[in-house]
């Protein structure tokens, strides 16, 4: 069995003719309404709609909106040129329309650790998230076995730090205008700025919350010596800044004195995917909109 799975799911037939609208622009009066009467012209009707200003005068105004238009797919087109030429002038606004039945296309990173990759795999073949994907590439082989079952393309691209521009070169063929998403499920490389600026879609990665207190090899021996009493995770986009990008997700797990070390590497397990997982549903659903180095999730 190959190719991509699911090919058609339940929340493709729920979201026919279900548009999303997400927009950052200086704060003004008058933009909910600008927006609102738009849409409503061209026929649409909100389902919901979603505001944030950073400040209560002179501030960013983020918003999203999900809207109803019979006929989206082929209206789609036009509704963006008349938005673009008439509306986003105006406020000086930065949009993005997307159709909601038209799930993302994304590709996995990984290495050898298989928690993020089955999960986010696992919940996919169940139809929890909004998402198509369309290949695993592996700095290891080790993972082709659990993979091929569910009927997603397992590519072995060797990386190490010797050959790491060969490898992104390798990379880049297979992800550039294929993909719309790159998710980092516990892949063990480090991520380029030249593969950053290549790649052409946005990379959400993961990675536990020991960081920047316990890093390289052994961290959840050396935490558990220190006595730590939270176990949690991080998602974020990924930057030129090693770990520094606008994060999405966050999460934790209390522990105490009677966890062993196992126990710590078990619950981070845990807590890194369920983050995993919310940050990619949330970018798939269109909720996230990035502001400078953060984001608002609605």
């Amino acid at each position: 069995m190959t190719g991509s799975y699911p090919a058609q799911t339940p929340q493709q037939t729920r979201h026919k003719d279900i548009g999303r609208l997400l927009l950052r622009c200086p704060d003004r009066a008058g933009v909910i309404a600008a927006v609102s009467t738009f849409l409503t012209e061209a026929g649409a009707n909100i389902i919901s709609l979603d505001q944030h200003s950073t400040e209560p005068e002179g501030g960013i105004f983020l918003q999203r909106t999900v809207f109803h238009l019979p006929g989206l797919s082929a209206a789609g087109p036009e509704l963006e040129r008349e938005f673009a030429a008439r509306i986003a002038p105006a406020f000086d606004i930065e949009y993005r329309f997307t159709d909601a039945a038209k799930p993302k296309r994304v590709a996995i990173l990984a290495s050898k650790a298989d928690h993020c990759l089955l999960d986010l795999l696992w919940r996919n073949r169940r139809g929890e998230l909004d998402m198509t994907v369309v290949m695993v590439i592996a700095n290891h082989p080790d993972l082709a076995d659990q993979v091929r079952p569910f009927g997603v393309p397992f590519v072995h691209i060797p990386a190490t730090r010797e050959n790491r521009a060969e490898a992104e070169a390798r990379q880049l063929e297979l992800l550039r205008g294929n993909v719309d998403l790159v998710v980092l499920a516990r892949y063990m490389q480090i991520v380029t700025p030249e593969f950053l600026a290549a790649v052409e879609a946005p990379l959400i990665n993961i990675h536990h919350s020991f960081l920047p207190a316990f890093i390289g090899a052994n961290t959840y021996r050396r935490a558990k010596e220190r006595g730590v009493k939270l176990v949690g995770a991080t998602a974020h986009y990924v930057t030129e800044n090693l770990d520094e990008g606008p994060i999405i997700e966050q999460d934790v797990v209390r522990i105490d004195h009677t966890h062993t070390v196992e126990d710590l590497v078990r619950l981070g397990a845990d807590v890194e995917r369920a983050v995993l997982s919310r940050a990619v549903l949330w970018h798939c659903q269109d909720r996230i909109v990035r502001h400078g180095n953060e984001t608002v999730v609605f």
